[in-house]
């Protein structure tokens, strides 16, 4: 079964950085497309980024420019890198599959906020 493990959210001022990272136990990412998802409170979770076997990437419009989805397979970890943060990013932010598998890690909180 595989364990989806989120880190490196945090409180940043609008503007900022932040890389996520995602690990994985039990599946090996760079079998399958990959993606970032998040879910602001009180809305449904949304895929906004995602990485295919073969390294091509896809963002949504919102997000373009400014996020950089990656894979490091020696560390079976998937990164994303988030410059240029709006409040608008404030969620909580997973990974996972594209068509995900049925266990979401707890995710990492994102605040942008001044």
């Amino acid at each position: 079964q595989v364990q989806l493990v989120e880190s490196g959210g945090g409180l940043v001022q609008p503007g900022g950085s932040l890389r996520l990272s995602c690990a994985a136990r039990g599946k090996i990412f760079s079998f399958y497309t990959m993606g970032w998802y998040r879910q602001a409170p009180g809305k449904q979770r949304d895929l906004v980024a995602s990485l295919t076997t073969g390294g091509n990437t896809n963002y949504v419009d919102s997000v373009k420019g400014r996020f950089t989805i990656s894979r490091d397979n020696a560390k079976n970890t998937l990164y994303l890198q988030m410059n240029s943060l709006k409040p608008e990013d404030t969620a909580v932010y997973y990974c996972n599959k594209v068509d995900p598998w049925g266990v979401w890690g707890q995710g990492t909180q994102v605040t942008v906020s001044s």
